[in-house]
């Protein structure tokens, strides 16, 4: 093929030629930086930390996490539309993932860069209108301050509360007051064979776990006692969603049915909020969070269990995130902060994996049950080695032998 050669402009020649020039004077003439300038003057910033994307069926939530207060702008750009904010004062941590697909008809992805070397900027993708996207920033103490997006069906700040449920989570995972966790209701109707999602490994699927029985392991304690189990999300919400393609859902409903064999074993009375794969609200999918997260706090009073217990998964923008974490309310009562240490210490000996201990939080359902209340977080599905561990018969089991165990340590005298 022959080349055509087009040749330049005079004017066009001597525009470039003049930047090349102010750009040699500029680079020529700019005072060096030391490295101890440079270490002072990031020192006085707020690194950007973490940026963590939870999605619910009502609502996306994003959550960028600073070591310190920081100040930031919004901006609202159509066609396509993009919410965009701009951190001040800010640098952004390079171990985090610069774009994240969220998938979500409030949200379809978000982006994140450092726009200049005092600005960290996030764009979320979203063509919601203003009265469906918050933005607003709070001071905590093991995170010191967060910036967080809400998109979607917007009913108050208290639905999901500070942003730690983002952990994921927890969607999440506070000034100590995390958000609510999706927990359901549904009848405690008959006990369905153990349910089988199509998110679960083929080589899974339709066998029975054939590892050593956890039901015959006795635990002591546990015989008159009624328990509540809340397998998180479930019907028109998925959950979190692992690099595969697991769904939060379909992994804590297997765990929370394991858990029930293991207790009705022990002698424990076992009250599910849903046993398949449903909302557990009456109103199904119109239910807002706030409708959804009642419903199976609704179930747990009525029945007046001894303790409830909600059964989530984890997850984070960086893949090497892994542990459990148990949590339980702020101002809740000491036996649930001991409910909440010891199934979360149970699951990481049974799972032998990293503990993240347990933490405060304004989660809705620890919040609104009236009894001991945890909510644990078994691992995190965004990390590829839990997640696959987590959807093999040997992991449910081992997870849920680790919840049962740190129930019926709770009821020890």
């Amino acid at each position: 093929m022959v080349k055509r050669v087009i040749p330049m402009s005079n004017g066009r020649f001597r525009y470039l030629f003049s930047l090349l020039l102010l750009l040699t004077f500029v680079l020529g003439t700019a005072m060096p930086v030391s490295a101890a300038d440079f270490s002072e003057r990031v020192g006085s910033m707020a690194k950007i930390a973490g940026v963590r994307v939870g999605a619910t069926g009502n609502r996306v939530r994003v959550v960028v996490d600073a070591t310190k207060p920081v100040e930031y702008k919004t901006m609202v750009l159509k066609e396509p539309g993009r919410i965009i904010i701009d951190i001040k004062g800010a640098w952004l941590d390079p171990g985090i993932a610069r774009e994240t697909d969220i998938g979500s008809r409030f949200a379809s992805k978000v982006r994140v860069g450092q726009y200049d070397p005092e600005t960290v900027r996030v764009v979320v993708h979203s063509e919601v209108k203003k009265e469906n996207f918050a933005v607003f920033g709070f001071a905590g103490e093991e995170i010191p301050y967060r910036v967080v997006m809400d998109f979607g069906k917007l009913g108050g700040n208290d639905e999901y509360g500070s942003g730690d449920e983002i952990s994921q989570a927890d969607p999440n995972r506070p000034e100590e007051k995390d958000g609510d966790d999706e927990t359901e209701k549904g009848s405690p109707a008959k006990p369905e064979p153990e349910p089988k999602s199509d998110d679960d490994n083929k080589d899974d699927e339709g066998k029975k776990d054939e590892s050593p029985s956890t039901q015959k392991k006795k635990l002591p304690g546990l015989k008159g006692k009624i328990i509540a189990i809340d397998p998180g999300h479930g019907g028109c919400d998925p959950g979190a969603i692992g690099p595969t393609g697991v769904t939060e859902k379909s992994v804590t409903l297997r765990i929370s049915m394991e858990v029930k064999k293991i207790l009705e074993a022990a002698g424990a009375k076992v009250i599910m909020t849903r046993t398949s794969d449903v909302e557990v609200s009456p109103k199904k999918e119109k239910a807002s969070d706030i409708e959804e997260l009642q419903a199976r706090c609704d179930i747990a009073n009525k029945a007046k269990a001894d303790v409830f217990v909600c059964i989530h998964m984890d997850s984070f923008s960086s893949r090497e995130a892994r542990g459990a974490t148990g949590y339980y309310y702020s101002k809740g009562t000491a036996s649930s902060r001991r409910l909440a240490s010891l199934v979360q210490a149970s699951v990481v000996r049974q799972l032998n994996t990293q503990s993240r201990g347990a933490k405060s939080c304004n989660f809705y359902v620890v919040r609104k049950t009236r009894m001991p209340a945890t909510l644990v977080e078994i691992a995190f599905l965004s990390n590829a080695s839990e997640e696959k561990l987590l959807t093999s018969a040997a992991g449910v089991q081992k997870a849920a032998q680790g919840v049962a165990d740190g129930i019926a340590e709770f009821f020890k005298k």
